[in-house]
């Protein structure tokens, strides 16, 4: 007899298209070997008894609750906006989740709870073919459109579909690349990040910059990117609009380049690790979303023989990651980064999609 449903969803690393997806312009991420775990066993209630392990929280949700339209619990919500697709709880279970992804730390941590949490439900619950498509769909639903987050589609896209993926935000379209990568040495600072204001912040005027642009030359289309010239446009800007305009561009351009050699049967490391690098100078200098810790372990990563470095996520504060085709320069880069304080680092490979397994 099957009594307990396991469902596991990973982290991600963006390595190509940060503050990308809410332009709707395309992105490139993969999955990392970190996942979350949601263990569920029958009960004899009416109630999900929640556990969160790693924070020693526990909670209770009535499967017959009406959930509040300014509910803030991804649990809740996602329970809420499943019963639209006609997929009702009518059976307990007790919920323990614990996961080895850092938390707030840039790595979707919370993205990766909710496919897991939308896969387990849709398990159990609805007679739907669960595909990569629906938990993608549905995971941006809850978190994006119920929740009114910040950010765009490349959490629950990358963590929905494994591997490493290039999404195309404007039309959903997904190509995945089955390329073994290099070691990802995964570096998490001490700062906490102000996730939703800073992206806000960011994607408005990243927004003012191009509608600017457009007011000024009706021809303008940012999603051409044959056309898409950073410097014919720039000076129509205000000062202040200037940086966010050439990151947008700029990080377009980077990111097209990369699927170019993604898509190639033998993947150039050595000329995604140039991108990635040069991705990484628009974050810093144009949008200004690293640290002085961040600076520090970039600086660091280098320093011991890393052929790439970037900040992950929304900038703050969060993670970096580096690419080293070398396990003992990968190992050197961990301790050195251990060493002078950081929250984490690691060397993560590259993940899978979610699974659901049963004992």
């Amino acid at each position: 007899m099957q009594n307990k449903i396991i469902s596991k969803a990973p982290g991600r690393v963006c390595l190509f298209g940060d503050h990308q997806d809410y332009l709707r312009l395309p992105i490139i991420a993969t999955t990392i070997d970190k996942e979350i775990t949601i263990e569920a066993i029958k009960n004899n209630s009416k109630e999900f008894k929640i556990f969160k392990k790693d924070l020693n929280e526990y909670y209770s949700i009535p499967i017959n609750e009406d959930i509040s339209s300014n509910e803030r619990d991804f649990l809740k919500i996602a329970l809420k906006v499943l019963k639209k697709y006609n997929c009702i709880p009518k059976q307990g279970y007790d919920i323990t989740i614990f996961s080895d992804i850092p938390i707030n730390s840039g790595l979707s941590s919370s993205s990766a709870l909710i496919v897991a949490w939308v896969n387990l439900v849709l398990s159990c619950f609805s007679n739907k073919s669960i595909s990569a498509k629906l938990l993608a769909e549905l995971s941006y639903e809850i978190e994006v459109k119920e929740m009114g987050g910040s950010g765009g589609k490349m959490d629950q896209y990358t963590i929905a579909h494994g591997k490493t993926i290039f999404l195309d935000t404007n039309t959903n379209l997904v190509n995945s690349f089955d390329h073994n990568l290099c070691d990802m040495i995964i570096g998490v600072s001490n700062q906490s990040k102000d996730t939703q204001g800073l992206l806000k912040k960011l994607k408005e005027n990243a927004t003012k910059s191009i509608e600017m642009v457009n007011s000024k030359v009706p021809t303008f289309n940012l999603y051409d990117e044959e056309n898409v010239n950073n410097s014919k446009y720039i000076d129509l800007l205000d000062d202040y609009l200037k940086p966010y305009f050439k990151a947008a561009v700029g990080n377009y351009k980077i990111t097209i380049n990369a699927r170019r050699e993604f898509s190639k049967p033998n993947l150039d490391i050595n000329t995604i690790s140039a991108l990635m690098n040069t991705h990484h100078r628009y974050l810093k200098n144009e949008l200004k979303i690293t640290t002085p810790e961040i600076d520090n372990m970039i600086n660091i990563t280098k320093e011991n023989g890393a052929i790439s470095s970037k900040i992950v996520g929304s900038g703050g504060g969060g993670s970096i990651v580096s690419f080293s085709t070398n396990s003992n320069v990968s190992n050197k880069i961990v301790k050195e980064l251990k060493r002078i304080g950081v929250r984490d680092a690691f060397i993560a490979k590259r993940g899978r999609g979610p699974t659901i397994y049963y004992e």
